[in-house]
């Protein structure tokens, strides 16, 4: 996850960017901040990944905010002035985004984002083994491919793995907020309070059902837009 805070003294320009943070799964907004002076006070107290921020704010400029950073976190300006362009990309910004920015825009920009990060960030021994989970059932430690996993079913305090070649599924004891944490959101989405499903492993959908042989799986209104973008990229672009 990058962990992203926004600055811009418009608030329709910080509720803008925020519906479009919290589209992208691999984006997690820590905070929003109208000054630059607020978020060099959020800075002092956050671990924060990427800063989204506007050029021209009271008191202190986010380009000036930008080139006090050094070594912190990466930039993604936006501004309605085009002149700042060649500044921001002196300050080593990421990106430099034009008001009014569409979702497509952002949503380019956050991959740039995503790709340094992962370029320059060392792999961890979690990232290098997020294909496969242990979990616990009938006192037993099991390891679980993720790849072979069809869908998960949420019972209360208890989840559901139905896997590729196995009848019947596997029960653990653990929360589907937990679980969630732990799959990669490439490859796995939360559709239901109920479900998550290997989004690699939808063969058919019907009337916002997701069909895994005799299982329908609903998809929620909570999720619907989000699964409703994933579809629309992954199958019309």
């Amino acid at each position: 996850m990058i962990r992203c805070l926004i600055a811009d003294d418009e608030p329709l320009a910080l509720d803008l960017i925020e519906g479009y943070i919290r589209k992208i799964p691999f984006l997690e907004l820590v905070a929003r901040c109208s000054s630059a002076l607020a978020t060099l006070a959020v800075l002092e107290k956050e671990n924060i990944d990427l800063l989204i921020l506007d050029i021209q704010m009271p008191e202190l400029s986010g380009m000036e905010l930008a080139g006090m950073l050094g070594n912190g976190p990466k930039v993604i300006f936006t501004t309605a002035f085009e002149q700042y362009a060649i500044r921001g990309y002196k300050v080593d910004a990421l990106d430099y985004l034009l008001k009014p920015i569409s979702f497509e825009e952002f949503l380019a920009a956050a991959n740039k984002a995503r790709n340094w990060f992962n370029n320059a960030r060392p792999k961890s021994v979690n990232e290098n083994e997020q294909n496969r989970i242990i979990i616990k059932s009938d006192y037993k430690l099991l390891q679980i491919n993720t790849s072979r996993i069809l869908f998960i079913e949420g019972l209360k305090d208890y989840v559901k793995f139905y896997l590729e070649d196995e009848e019947k599924p596997i029960l653990s004891l653990m929360s589907m907020k937990s679980l969630e944490e732990k799959l990669h959101p490439d490859h796995f989405m939360r559709i239901h309070r109920s479900f998550i499903v290997n989004l690699d492993k939808i063969k058919t959908i019907e009337r916002s059902r997701i069909i895994f042989g005799k299982h329908y799986l609903p998809v929620s209104d909570k999720y619907k837009e989000k699964f409703g973008e994933f579809i629309a990229k992954r199958f019309f672009t």
